[in-house]
């Protein structure tokens, strides 16, 4: 259990000394707050299983996780895996709602597609499974990740998969092992992770260009969708508001189709999901125009900023 200079320095102590006399736990206490990589490193230097799973501490997982990870690590050619996330906190607003759902069509329909072809492009930190002997040959490279010369304090969970499937190794996802974790319920906060996640985003996808080449044709499409998809809403947008602004037309067929586009993607995730509640993520299209692609058009002109912003 590894405290990355917890304020309330008193409470962790006390949950150290009544866990003193079990000998399968062992606290380390870092001076001050270095970022979860060097957390993460921290615990892995004085580990010793074969297999190493990292869950953060808003994170709680289903008694069977650990197991079911490591069934899929029996093949030695898998160096990560990946659980299903859910928020833990789905209920409090009508965000984390949004956000469960948007966990879900993240895990079930992105994850899962990619680990049809052997390569999950992102397996999240709240509950990874990782090989040992294969973490152990690229720690020096994720310790000392620089962009533009700078050290690179976030972005921990892409990054690692990214240096695994440049190692050869394959990643998976396993839909039954699941962990429910803790989801903004504040809009402010939410911009401020989607932010950090937005620059990570763009800085590992780079670094994944040269290993496409190598990896099922499919993840190329996958990636030129995710990235040329969004520019291509961002282009409708903006020729709608270009068409408004001039002539106070309102654009109805860049509504209509944009309206439809959803409709049919809400509606297929209801179906596979048996739940009408996805219908309901067609308020995230409202989210992502007018909120997340402004915010991802300044994540891509500031990447070079390396804040943690919500830690």
């Amino acid at each position: 259990v590894v405290d990355d200079g917890s304020k309330n320095r008193d409470a962790v102590v006390a949950q150290r000394a009544a866990y003193a006399d079990d000998e399968r736990f062992n606290f380390t206490i870092l001076p001050k707050n270095v970022g979860k990589r060097k957390a993460q490193i921290a615990a892995v230097t004085q580990s010793s299983g074969d297999l190493i799973l990292n869950v953060d501490s808003d994170t709680t997982i289903a008694p069977d996780v650990v197991s079911k990870l490591a069934h899929k690590m029996r093949d030695p050619a898998v160096g990560a895996v990946m659980g299903q996330m859910k928020a833990s906190n789905q209920a409090d607003t009508w965000l984390t709602r949004l956000i469960d759902m948007e966990y879900w069509l993240a895990c079930n329909e992105e994850r899962a597609a990619q680990a049809r072809f052997g390569a999950v492009m992102c397996c999240c930190g709240p509950c990874a499974m990782y090989r040992r002997s294969a973490m152990l040959s690229l720690l020096d490279q994720y310790e000392t990740q620089l962009y533009r010369g700078k050290p690179s304090d976030f972005g921990e969970d892409r990054h690692l998969t990214i240096l695994m499937l440049s190692a050869g190794f394959r990643t998976e996802y396993v839909p039954t092992a699941i962990a429910a974790t803790v989801v903004p319920d504040t809009m402010g906060v939410y911009l401020r992770q989607q932010l950090r996640w937005a620059r990570s985003t763009f800085r590992d996808t780079l670094l994944a260009l040269p290993i496409l080449p190598g990896l099922d044709r499919y993840l190329t499409l996958d990636v030129i969708g995710q990235n040329g998809g969004l520019l291509l809403l961002a282009l409708s947008v903006l020729t709608g508001i270009g068409q408004f602004a001039p002539t106070a037309t309102v654009p109805w067929w860049t509504i209509l189709v944009i309206g439809s586009m959803t409709l049919v993607r809400c509606s297929v995730a209801a179906y596979r999901a048996r739940q009408l509640r996805f219908l309901g993520f067609a308020l995230h299209t409202l989210v992502n125009i007018f909120l997340l692609i402004p915010l991802k058009a300044y994540a891509f002109c500031t990447l070079s900023n390396s804040d943690w912003l919500s830690r």
